[in-house]
């Protein structure tokens, strides 16, 4: 057990692995558990479902420093690029980086039949030449490694020309300090770390470039008014962010509700400082520079069973063993990790 700002995290001691996914705290699990019994009873109210949904999606505009009104909800990070996907024009040029998170290059390689063209470019290259596409669709913090998106390059690379921007927070936002309205599309998964249960993600695209998508997998929850037009022809769908949501999973959502309000409510910058400041603990002992990221590459060979055995928790990832440091984490969690070493 461990408390941080305020919640307990049962699970945190030598749980290095929210790059997967992120521990949910002592109260969202009561919160769920009694749901799950409403559920049991016959008791729950669906309606009440939608303060947990505003509430998220609230956070997450906080989160990311975007508007509310431009933020959707869908069910994963793929489903709701897709739609991005299928509104860029056909022979669109779309660059990202080599050894991108599929759910960010998929729904844009799927295009292909329209001439739609993805281009992975290494790193610092995509951002010197950004420019040169008309869109690119890259995490701010890969996946794999950790390594952090040089956003000051990118932009200057784009500075005067149409290149649209796709920008997958969902190895940053939860851990680090974000302003990112300046990219047309911010997407993110919430069951990493936002320490939210698995099945919801969440989409800010910027009104101009909003108008001219097909919400796709439009249904009743995408209405102006979800529960008073459930029969309505032609559908009478939200004028903002709300347009484009999918119907909300009632649990993962009540359990964003918790775990992303509270997050929000944080300092990010002091969050940041913590995360970044153990992941460079561990990289100093390994001999890797410092970094402005939360996670940590090392190399894989015997090392990810002897984590396990040592009751660590971590993952493997592209061939290295991926450790990712969150707010319930702490320095006893680095030095056990760097005792496992021998570092």
């Amino acid at each position: 057990m461990r408390e941080a700002h305020g919640e307990t995290f049962d699970g945190a001691p030598g749980y290095l692995n929210s790059a997967t996914y992120g521990l949910a705290s002592r109260r969202q699990g009561e919160v769920l558990r009694g749901a799950l019994r409403a559920w049991e009873l016959g008791e729950m109210a669906p309606r009440d479902f939608d303060v947990s949904v505003a509430a998220a999606r609230t956070a997450f505009a906080s989160l990311a420093g975007v508007p509310v009104a431009d933020v959707s909800m869908g069910g994963s990070v793929s489903g709701l690029l897709g739609l991005v996907a299928a509104g860029v024009p056909d022979g669109a040029r779309v660059a990202t980086v080599a050894g991108e998170f599929t759910s960010v290059t998929a729904p844009f390689d799927a295009q292909r039949g329209r001439g739609v063209t993805v281009t992975a470019l290494a790193p610092g290259e995509l951002e010197r030449r950004a420019g040169e596409f008309d869109l690119v669709a890259v995490s701010l913090v890969q996946s794999a490694d950790g390594a952090v998106l040089d956003t000051v390059a990118l932009r200057a690379s784009i500075a005067g020309r149409g290149t649209r921007v796709v920008l997958d927070v969902t190895q940053a936002m939860g851990w680090m300090a974000l302003d990112a309205v300046w990219a047309d599309v911010v997407v993110g998964g919430s069951y990493k770390w936002l320490l939210s249960p698995r099945g919801a993600a969440w989409m800010a695209v910027r009104p101009e470039l909003a108008a001219t998508l097909v919400p796709h997998a439009a249904g009743w929850y995408a209405s102006e008014r979800p529960w008073a037009n459930t029969y309505e022809l032609p559908a009478l769908l939200a004028t903002d962010g709300r347009r484009l949501d999918t119907s909300p999973s009632w649990f993962t959502l009540l359990g964003a509700g918790v775990a992303m309000p509270w997050l929000a409510s944080l300092d990010m910058t002091a969050v940041q400082r913590h995360c970044i400041g153990l992941a460079d603990r561990v990289r100093d002992a390994v001999g890797q520079p410092p970094a402005p990221s939360a996670i940590v590459a090392l190399e894989s060979e015997g090392v990810e069973q002897r984590l396990a055995d040592a009751g660590l928790r971590a993952a493997v990832r592209a061939g290295r063993v991926r450790i990712g440091f969150h707010l319930y984490n702490d320095d006893t969690d680095v030095d056990r990790l760097l005792a496992v070493l021998g570092a």
